[in-house]
């Protein structure tokens, strides 16, 4: 059985919904049967027992302290909460990345080298949001290049992602050389979705050559609806928003359509609500005010616990998962597999171009642009009379739970030439 390295940058599960995904493979390439040797730079105690991982090998990596790099960041940190004046923007223009960012890579190949005697077939660099340090610590081990599997979860650098996003990072030009070494350098480099592949692969031809999906997992979830929130009203019609809502992910469509529902079944009112949980700091005004319209919306405008978050899926009668307005959406949510395990109808709002609506299919009934709210409005109304008639309605897609499970994960690795 092959033996993998994991290098991933974080195993604290509340930090990201990036994490929770990297946890996730963690645990199913385990369950494949792969001997795995986890170097993780997480930086606060993680209990291995919560993740499930305490049987595997965890070696936490420390951070270099006391190098030139360190008393750089330390120093910049300082004169920032002393002068409130943050010279990150400037010192990224010029050497593409801040001295933590440096100090952090170091670290992690330093941690690395001391493990080489594991002898891995692979070696999976993991990251979140856009860091990608695994992904710069292993540009320094040329030793391991031919057997790097580079996990790209997101498009990067930032200007490379698709409109509405429309932001160009301080150091852009660094930030690109160091990618185009990373689709240069990897043997392999995976992404979570067929989308996103072929968008990278638009940046960077090698990724074309080299490029494999490994969607998000499914995580193996016993979940016990015992301790859900008192605002979640089990006899209910109830559609879930769970997650950030990033500017481009705009809700008031949803939630229009939320109110043209109820005012044309004024029944519905009584026996439904949608709950939007996760930090949405801006759309706050726009979401105060239909509160005071809709007694039913119910908004919870900060982080939730990731266990609570998952029983809701369960419980709902109706998963929401919204997307930017825009042509295309090359990712794959973190959310998805949490959702197609909770079994319960998604609404999905997208682009006609998504990579979550092309796994769900052309054929799947419950799709809308983001801003449609004529149909979106339709979808609610229909979804809620199905509710009427069977409240424990399901989403029955065995082809999706496959796909996103230990089974097709296996094949996939093992189908890798090491």
């Amino acid at each position: 059985m092959k033996r993998i390295m994991v290098i991933v940058e974080s195993l604290d599960i509340n930090d990201s919904s990036g994490t929770k995904g990297r946890i996730s493979l963690i645990n199913n390439l385990d369950k494949c049967g792969f001997q795995l040797l986890v170097c993780h730079y997480t930086q606060k105690h993680v209990d291995l027992n919560s993740i499930n991982l305490a049987h595997i090998n965890c070696i936490p990596i420390p951070e270099k302290k006391w190098t030139l790099l360190y008393f750089l960041s330390r120093t910049e940190r300082i004169f920032t909460r002393i002068t409130k004046l943050n010279l990150n923007p400037y010192l990224e223009n010029w050497f593409g990345f801040s001295f933590t960012f440096f100090n952090d890579s170091n670290s992690i190949a330093t941690a690395v080298k001391k493990q080489f005697d594991f002898s891995p077939d692979f070696v999976i660099t993991l990251s979140k949001g856009a860091s990608f340090r695994p992904h710069h610590a292993l540009l320094k081990l040329p030793e391991l290049h031919d057997k790097w599997i580079a996990y790209i979860h997101d498009p990067f650098p930032y200007h490379f992602y698709p409109r509405p996003y429309n932001w160009i990072q301080p150091g852009y030009a660094q930030k690109e050389f160091f990618f185009n070494n990373v689709s240069k350098k990897a043997k392999y480099s995976a992404f979570p979705s067929l989308l996103l592949k072929d968008w990278m692969g638009s940046y960077f031809i090698n990724f074309d050559k080299t490029g494999i999906v490994i969607p998000h997992q499914i995580k193996n979830m016993n979940v016990v609806s015992t301790n859900l929130p008192s605002y979640f009203k089990s006899d209910k019609f109830t559609l879930l928003h769970a997650g950030n809502l990033m500017r481009q992910r705009n809700p008031v469509a949803l939630i229009e359509a939320y109110k043209n529902f109820i005012n044309s079944n004024p029944e519905a009112a009584a026996e439904s609500q949608l709950l939007i949980l996760g930090k949405s700091s801006y759309f706050e005004k726009e979401l105060k005010s239909y509160q005071k319209e809709l007694e039913n919306l119910i908004v919870i405008n900060k982080n939730i616990a990731f266990d609570e978050v998952l029983q809701l899926q369960f419980a709902v009668s109706v998963n929401i998962i919204l997307e930017s307005i825009s042509e295309i959406s090359p990712f794959l949510p973190g959310k998805f597999p949490h959702c197609i395990a909770a079994n319960k109808p998604i609404l999905l709002l997208s682009p006609y171009y998504s990579e979550t609506k092309r796994l769900l299919g052309d054929n799947y009934e419950f799709w809308s642009e983001a801003s449609d709210v004529k149909k979106i409005t339709k979808h609610i109304q229909i979804m809620f009379q199905n509710w009427k008639n069977n409240s424990n309605i399901k989403l029955n897609r065995p082809d999706l739970e496959y796909y996103l499970d230990i089974d097709n994960l296996k094949i996939i690795i093992q189908n890798l030439s090491a």
